[in-house]
């Protein structure tokens, strides 16, 4: 069967929307399945509603990757949105025809180079991973290319700038806090490294935008079943090793300055992307909503029988557990409107009811008290501080996390924690070693003494939780109901 471009797209009869040629507007450092199903989504969603008439050309990050297979295909792949929307399953297809080839600098530098003085260029979107944006002293202005990517995007500008053409809009999507402002402060330094001129630099700072922003949206990339793929290239007419697969929710927030979202085409093409002051609220909604729901049910619903996420949404008692911790002890915690959070509330609830993907409650529970920490302590104490009430359900979240912790501990060693869920099957707890050698050395503990000692260990949660009036009596009170009637039932005396 044919590979997938356009001639052989043209030959199935594919009848959704296509642009073969534009201009290009964006350089896109990042190739892989995020980018792909993220940000040139939204892109060929411009092209199409908005008129936005860009190409994007993907430069290569690193060394090895995927410029070839891209090239061979002319930049075409199939897009896959798979999810649960409003209780229903849904399974959307669409050949993304937003990119235009794809670079490799390590062979093809002067290419990149061409494409930063182009006249046409006005956005440079970039996913390097969380290590990306660092500056290395290592990087010279005239390696080809430079080892880092700030140090390749200082080069960029500079070609730019000395070509005479205006600045660009810069979308920094690397999981780091402020990816924009590091960013920014990575190709200053480089700046001063190189000993370039100071109109340049007033030219990087004054003439384009560097936005920090916040991306969300669950890519689990290519097909892994051969069935799968075989039966999609039966019913597509094509081949395509290039399919990307992602959820159906998305959600891209930009922080810029005023008039910045008119210059960028996504407003007018209704997809989910914002231009604000501050995405600051934003992340503090994903962290305290999406991942503190996680971290919230997950441990007392493996320790109730329960293995993946769907099944848990599926379950009242969970799922319910899991709504009223949100709508009534988070959601009040957090400086958004409240339509938007509740919205958002309950788009997770159908992206853990994805039904698409098994997402294991084990994979989730890795790290649970730095997670617990960062994800939910935020929510209980300010929940508390507004209240002068305990949360109920996060206070039940806290003991669940206990009871995980200290359930029948059978042995430390190099791979974990191990311990006994009820009915009698091992599991095996991942932690820094310092919590887990803690919990093993107070595994003969009364419930009294372990729960005083677990709230009391500072180092774990930054301060002595025993202090909270209250919460002593109320853990061990609850721990001793997971441990008696088990972690279901512990759930349900919370609703």
């Amino acid at each position: 069967m044919a590979q997938l471009n356009y001639q052989v797209l043209k030959n199935t009869g594919y009848d959704g929307y296509i642009l073969e040629n534009a201009p290009e507007k964006v350089m896109q450092f990042g190739e892989g399945n995020f980018l792909r199903a993220f940000v040139d989504y939204f892109i060929d969603l411009a092209n199409e509603r908005a008129g936005f008439n860009g190409k994007v050309v993907l430069v290569q990050p690193i060394a090895q990757g995927l410029t070839d297979l891209i090239n061979t295909q002319e930049g075409l792949y199939t897009l896959h949105l798979r999810g649960s929307e409003q209780g229903r399953k849904v399974d959307d297809k669409r050949v993304i025809s937003c990119v235009s080839r794809c670079i490799n600098p390590y062979t093809d530098w002067d290419k990149v180079l061409e494409l930063a003085v182009s006249p046409d260029l006005e956005i440079i979107v970039s996913n390097t991973t969380e290590a990306g944006i660092v500056h290395d002293t290592e990087s010279t202005f005239d390696q080809v290319p430079p080892n880092t990517f700030p140090a390749k995007l200082t080069r960029v500008l500079y070609s730019r700038w000395k070509a005479g053409q205006k600045g660009v809009v810069i979308l920094s999507c690397e999981l780091i806090d402020n990816n924009g402002k590091e960013l920014l402060k990575c190709v200053n330094q480089y700046i001063d490294d190189w000993k370039l001129e100071e109109e340049f630099k007033t030219w990087v700072n004054e003439e384009n935008v560097f936005c920090s922003t916040l991306v969300d949206r669950i890519v689990s990339g290519r097909i892994r079943d051969p069935k799968e793929v075989e039966a999609l290239a039966a019913a597509n007419g094509y081949e395509d090793p290039l399919t990307d697969v992602g959820e159906v929710f998305g959600f891209w927030a930009i922080e810029g300055p005023d008039g910045l979202e008119d210059r960028l085409p996504f407003k007018k093409a209704g997809v989910p992307v914002i231009v604000v002051a501050d995405v600051t609220p934003y992340k503090k909604r994903k962290v305290r909503i999406l991942n503190g729901a996680h971290t919230g049910f997950v441990l007392g619903a493996y320790l109730a029988g329960f293995d993946i996420v769907r099944n848990c949404m599926e379950d009242d008692t969970v799922r319910g557990f899991m709504n009223r911790m949100l709508e009534e002890e988070v959601i009040p915690t957090l400086p958004l409107d409240k339509k938007d959070l509740e919205d958002f509330a309950a788009a997770v609830q159908d992206r853990f009811n994805n039904p698409f993907v098994n997402h294991e409650l084990m994979s989730i529970s890795l790290n649970s008290t730095s997670k617990w920490r960062a994800r939910n302590m935020p929510s209980f104490l300010e929940y508390i501080e507004k209240t002068g009430e305990l949360p109920k359900c996060l206070t039940m979240s806290l003991a669940a996390y206990i009871a995980f912790y200290s359930s029948n501990l059978q042995g430390l060693d190099e791979k974990g924690l191990h311990a006994m869920r009820p009915k009698g099957n091992e599991y095996i707890i991942n932690d820094d070693r310092p919590v887990l050698e803690f919990y093993w050395n107070h595994r003969n503990d009364s419930p009294e003494d372990l729960v005083k000692a677990v709230l009391g260990n500072t180092d774990m949660w930054g301060r002595d939780l025993n202090q909270v009036p209250g919460l002593t009596e109320a853990t061990i009170q609850n721990l001793n109901l997971i441990r008696d009637k088990g972690a279901k039932a512990a759930f349900a005396s919370c609703l």
